[in-house]
């Protein structure tokens, strides 16, 4: 009877060890938030990772309100699909304290059009589209500044808004959709800003480029794109290694096939973008809007 016992207790334990094991399995994928999981350089970046013993899954989201809640409420570990002053934004509106832990690259914010071949030929009155969140439609306010369509009231920041246009001094008329609507609207619209993933996803090519901002300028600097993690992980070594993956010249060959040769790779270190955000938050609380 005692054998039995020990036999069926024996037995518990070791389904309880294998339980814990696939546990451990389980929980080592890191599972990082990106908005274009299909291009091909992520399944270049995963094999390395996998190379080196890290299992990642990537989650894919077709809108931008969501991977920052989702990293934050823990359903992911890191996410790599946004600029620091994006991030800057969305931790002071939402009193978060997500952080980068290191960067990928700055794209210029492009000005696309199908129906003409340079900023000067698009006629009085036309409308442009551009996206309607606040740190994206502020950078594509400058860039219409920068390419004479627009004219704002005050000086140019990245904080300016619909409100600041000078209608009656403006070549052009502005309108704002979502982020993913933007290239969707450029069959009838005389020009759309449209952000570099999803200018991908609609088959734009730099041919339809007609303007964009500079992302070697200082002025680029709130956009770089950046891992992040939560605060508590900032210092994870695992997540410092995929960053160094990332940088692989294999993976960034990948990257500037994928999305062109446009973006300017960056290497800033976590502690110079963490910097940086603390800079923005600050910028952001004191706009106040």
């Amino acid at each position: 009877m005692r054998s039995r016992i020990l036999a069926v207790l024996l037995m518990v334990v070791f389904a309880g060890t294998l339980l814990t094991a696939c546990g451990r399995d389980d929980s080592s994928t890191i599972k990082i938030g990106v908005a274009d999981a299909s291009e091909s350089y992520w399944k270049v970046f995963t094999e390395k990772a996998s190379a080196q013993g890290i299992d990642v899954k990537l989650v894919n989201f077709t809108d931008y309100n969501q991977p920052n809640p989702a990293l934050a409420e823990g359903e992911l570990d890191l996410n790599e699909f946004q600029h620091l002053l994006y991030l800057a934004t969305y931790n002071v509106k939402n009193n978060q304290d997500l952080v980068p832990i290191g960067a990928t690259a700055v794209y210029p914010l492009p000005l696309y059009s199908k129906r003409y071949q340079a900023v000067a030929d698009i006629p009085q009155g036309a409308q442009v589209v551009i996206p309607n969140d606040p740190t994206n439609q502020a950078r594509g306010l400058l860039v219409l500044e920068q390419a004479g369509l627009i004219t704002l009231t005050t000086p140019g920041s990245p904080f300016s808004t619909l409100a600041d246009i000078d209608q009656s001094r403006s070549k052009v008329k502005v309108v704002a959709v979502d982020a993913g609507q933007t290239a969707a609207n450029l069959d009838s619209v005389a020009a759309a800003i449209v952000n570099n993933n999803y200018a991908t996803s609609a088959g734009l090519t730099a041919k339809e480029v007609i303007a964009s901002d500079d992302p070697n300028a200082p002025a680029a600097r709130p956009y770089i794109n950046a891992f992040v993690a939560r605060a508590a992980d900032k210092d994870n070594q695992t997540y410092a290694k995929l960053v160094q993956i990332y940088h692989d010249p294999e993976v960034i060959a990948a990257v500037k096939e994928s999305l062109g040769d446009a973006g300017v790779i960056k290497d800033n270190p976590a502690s110079e973008l963490q910097q940086t955000l603390t800079e923005l938050e600050a910028s952001v609380k004191a706009d106040g809007s």
